[in-house]
């Protein structure tokens, strides 16, 4: 029997040792942290005849290796067993890629990009239901891929508290919409999507991918190797590029058809998502703007490629409006969590750069109180601290990254921030500050990853909505005043009932 090893034990990993166990694979899975929850999946699929090694790297020693090691999205590409394995011939490949050889007979849409690929995903795979396809939304968002490869054919089965989720829809999929990150795409060979979007290009993940060239060219990479190709043409990157480089693309943008990169693609005007899908056809109009919840210019970019993808899929424009009109946005991502005394709190936690963090103060009515911080990232900060003059009545700092935002902020002239660490201390102070501003908005759009304080975004903006929901239903913390730090005022909150 073939021996195969996933590493990772999340979501992609467990599903990857399922599917190749399900092959007919002598599968081992093996995950360098140890936890309660990891333990209660190794006894869970040691049941299955797969084995978990917990708390220990993959080693490749004598004669036992295996013929095929498939890694789990967040495990770095250039790892020295990773490279180890590739020098010995071994097949090294990441979970998409499995996913895709088992599915590739299925039409997918592959969407990338640094910023307004999730929205964009969902949106695309809402409007797909809407048309009754059955099209999961998997990848980056929604279901591992490989579990979407589960449900079809013999042996899909309803997977238990061993932690991928509730089980994909087992009828025939027709359409599989993946949401697909550079690593995903950098740890995959033959991965073809029959139409592939590209959101926005902007610096992220340099400190994996080196430069930004090696990030663009694994991005590219997808778009290359995808049949049909939609672009935003409002991205001041791809549309420098433009049709030198991707001279058949389908281009949107939201300036109007006089804006349109090409003589083919999907624009607005009149408050219409018009389409024009070939140069010499009559545009038409698809779905009206308003349709869509979602304030923001940047929704109306996803928007826009939302629709090129499902005209190009050949849906109708009842489905696409139906989709459109009911669609609630994203959880994380410029989400409304509630309003107390006048005052909305959003929940933009999703904005772990600062392109994203800019894009979310710029969607929301000013004056702002801004919450911010985490573990920084590489970027360039100029047009996010320009939004916050801008906009910002007051910005509220945690995690790590504080006191080197409170630095960058008095570089550029603005002092009204506060250091308070954490979030159980930023949205009281931060209710306390937008009655004090007058000010509509509570943003939490942190600019920066958040794993200095929580395992991953998501976390992060659940416990920021648990926090405003007790606020607004009626308990107020005790302040405890702290010293003055970098001429900011800081406070200790203890929360009491």
């Amino acid at each position: 029997m073939s021996k195969a090893t996933v590493i990772g034990l999340g979501k992609s990993g467990v599903a990857a040792a399922r599917l190749l166990k399900r092959e007919g694979w002598e599968v081992e899975l093996s995950d360098g942290n140890t936890s309660k929850t990891l333990l209660e999946q190794q006894q869970e699929l040691a049941a299955e005849q797969i084995t978990v090694k917990l708390g220990q790297s993959l080693e490749l020693n004598g004669d036992n290796l295996p013929q095929l090691i498939v890694v789990s999205p967040g495990v770095p590409w250039d790892i020295p067993v990773l490279i180890k394995a590739r020098q010995l011939g071994i097949e090294t490949i990441g979970e998409m890629e499995l996913a895709w050889r088992n599915l590739q007979s299925l039409p997918w849409v592959g969407i990338t990009g640094t910023n307004g690929k999730t929205t964009t995903t969902a949106l695309i795979a809402a409007i797909f239901q809407a048309a009754e396809l059955n099209a999961p939304a998997c990848g980056n968002i929604g279901y591992a891929a490989c579990e979407v490869a589960l449900s079809q054919g013999a042996g899909s089965r309803e997977q238990g508290a061993g932690g991928v989720g509730e089980k994909v829809n087992n009828s025939s999929v027709d359409w599989v919409i993946a949401e697909i990150s550079s690593y995903q795409i950098e740890s995959s060979v033959s991965l073809a999507p029959r139409i592939g979007v590209w959101t926005t290009f902007t610096p992220d993940h340099l400190s994996r991918h080196q430069t930004l060239e090696n990030y663009y060219n694994i991005k590219a990479k997808l778009l290359r190797q995808s049949e049909l190709q939609v672009f935003n043409g409002d991205d001041a990157y791809l549309s420098q590029l433009g049709l030198s480089a991707w001279s058949d693309a389908y281009w949107t943008s939201v300036r109007g058809k006089d804006f349109l990169i090409s003589e083919k693609g999907f624009y607005i005007e009149d408050g219409w998502v018009v389409e024009k899908l070939t140069a010499t056809s009559a545009p038409e109009a698809i779905v009206k703007v308003s349709s869509l919840r979602m304030v923001g210019e940047h929704n109306q970019q996803n928007l826009l490629m939302a629709v090129a993808t499902a005209r190009l899929a050949g849906i109708n424009r009842d489905a696409i409006a139906l989709a459109v009109r009911e669609f609630p946005g994203v959880a994380h991502r410029l989400e409304h969590i509630c309003t107390w005394e006048g005052i909305d709190f959003i929940n933009d936690s999703k904005a772990t750069n600062y392109d994203a963090a800019e894009v979310g103060l710029a969607s929301v009515n000013s004056p702002v109180i801004l919450i911010a911080g985490g573990e920084v990232k590489a970027g360039d900060d100029t047009g996010w601290l320009a939004q916050i003059q801008t906009k910002a009545a007051a910005v509220l700092l945690i995690g790590s990254a504080a006191p080197a935002f409170a630095k960058r902020l008095r570089e550029v002239g603005y002092h009204n921030y506060h250091i308070v660490e954490t979030m159980e201390r930023a949205v009281p102070k931060s209710a306390e500050l937008a009655k004090q501003y007058q000010a509509p908005v509570v943003l939490l759009s942190p600019a920066c990853a958040s794993f200095d304080q929580y395992p991953n975004f998501e976390v992060r903006g659940d416990r920021f909505r648990h926090l405003c929901l007790a606020w607004a239903g009626g308990w107020k913390p005790a302040r405890v005043e702290l010293p003055e730090l970098e001429n900011s005022s800081q406070e200790s909150i203890v929360q009491s009932r």
